[in-house]
Formats: structure tokens, C-alpha cells, sequence
């Protein structure tokens, strides 16, 4: 019990911390541990990935096991918030509207509003590539950067998997989408999973900025042409300020 009680006590304190209050020394201080078992938990921690360590900065932040225990503990009730904001995004979007969050590791769509009459498949239950849909950028570029390999699951210098003409299939290519996401706020994908499945997406973020969901609107080419993107990329934005919290709902 004592593990446990530390090893909460080093949560609380990562999750509290900001710049140099995340280094080991500042932590072990913070939870009252000495650092021989400070350096112990943090290192368990980080093999479960509940905690994540920047060697750049030499501190520590929460991981990305914690946003998937989180999804799958609250994703219930996240979902039941989201589907009037989704309503509305798929009816001002005049395209389906949907949420993703991750679930046992994965990127799966958990929710989803189509708009009006217009007829398109379905995703929800559908699990994803990270790099080959808007909905998996945002997740990566939102990410802890120790994290984002893990995501990706393929070896620095590998080819990431081509699904499509369009995939993005370099890991340099991808991680200038990615700054360019974090620039503008959302996400862009011109066919690159299916060809016939064009989108944006948005972040759905906690306090501490970390992705605990992912807000998209999608649909065929023919419809959501690029020019598009941006109008469509700002509303994805909205809602996912607005089921965050961050905003009065739509």
C-alpha cells in the first residue's frame, strides 16, 4: 500500500508541475520521497507511460496511459456532453460531424451526428491510423512528444504505411504537418486513409493542453473541397472548445 500511496503522491505532484518543478530532484521534494525511490516509481511509471520524461528539459510530465485510462473512465460521459455540440457542428458544417478518443491504445470513433439528409458510412467503432487521418494528426501534434513514436508504432528512419496516393509516408513530411497543425489549430486530411474520406479536426483538451478527444468533420471530396478547410477547420475548433468546457455550448 505504501508503493501505491507514493507512487499517487509522484502523480499528483507531475500533474501539479511546470518547468524545472518537473525535474526528479523538485518531485521527490514536492511528494516527500527520498531520490533513490523517487527515480524508482518515475521510472515504472514512465514503462507503463503514465508518465512521460523530456530528456531536452530533464522533467517529467503526465503520459499518455493516463489519457487513455481517463478515456475509457470517462468516456461515457464525455460522449453524452459532445453529441449536441456534434448536432450542431454536422447541421453548421452541412457534413458528419464526429469524436474520437483513444481506447485500449487505439484511436477509435466513439460518437458521430450526420447532417440532415446527406448519406455517408458510418465510422463510429472504427479505429484509425494516427498519420493518415486529421483525427490521428491532431492527437500527435497535441501529444507529448516522447509519446508520438509510441503512437505511431514504426522506427525512426521506417516508412510510415501508405493506404492511399496521398498518405504521408515520411516521418519528416509528418512532422511539418504537425507544427503546421499545432500553428493553425487543427488538423487537415485530403483522402490519405480512404480516398473518398476528406476532413478537419480539432482538439478536445484538459487544463493541462493534453488531447482527451478528437472533434471531426468529414465527408467526400466532391463536397469538402479544400478551399473549405479552413471555415470547416474554425467551426472543429469551436465545437472542441465548446466540449471541453472552454465555452458556452453551442
Amino acid at each position: 500500500m505504501q508503493s501505491v500511496e507514493r507512487a499517487a503522491a509522484l502523480l499528483r505532484a507531475v500533474a501539479a508541475a511546470t518547468g524545472p518543478a518537473g525535474s526528479a530532484t523538485a518531485l521527490a521534494e514536492a511528494a516527500g520521497l527520498n531520490r533513490t525511490t523517487t527515480w524508482r516509481i518515475l521510472t515504472t511509471l514512465e514503462q507503463q507511460r503514465l508518465v512521460a520524461y523530456d530528456k531536452e528539459t530533464g522533467t517529467y510530465s503526465l503520459g499518455f496511459g493516463l489519457i487513455d485510462l481517463a478515456g475509457q473512465a470517462g468516456g461515457a460521459a464525455l460522449v453524452t456532453s459532445a453529441r449536441l455540440v456534434l448536432q450542431h457542428l454536422a447541421a453548421e458544417a452541412g457534413e458528419t460531424a464526429a469524436l474520437a478518443m483513444i481506447r485500449g491504445g487505439m484511436l477509435t470513433y466513439v460518437a458521430e451526428a450526420p447532417a440532415g439528409a446527406v448519406v455517408a458510412a458510418g465510422w463510429q467503432g472504427r479505429e484509425v491510423a494516427v498519420h493518415a487521418t486529421s483525427t490521428g494528426k491532431v492527437l500527435l501534434a497535441y501529444s507529448h512528444p516522447a509519446d508520438v513514436p509510441l503512437l505511431l508504432g514504426v522506427p525512426r528512419g521506417r516508412r510510415l504505411p501508405r493506404f492511399t496516393p496521398a498518405t504521408i509516408t515520411s516521418l519528416s513530411e509528418l512532422e511539418l504537418e504537425l507544427a503546421l497543425t499545432r500553428k493553425r489549430g487543427y488538423a487537415v486530411c485530403r483522402g490519405e486513409f480512404e480516398s473518398s474520406a476528406w476532413g478537419v479536426s480539432a482538439p478536445v483538451l484538459d487544463a493541462a493542453g493534453r488531447p482527451v478527444a478528437v472533434v471531426s468533420v468529414w465527408g467526400p471530396s466532391e463536397r469538402l473541397s479544400e478551399d473549405r478547410f479552413p471555415a470547416l477547420g474554425q467551426l472543429a475548433v469551436a465545437a472542441a472548445a465548446a466540449i471541453a468546457g472552454r465555452t458556452p455550448a453551442l
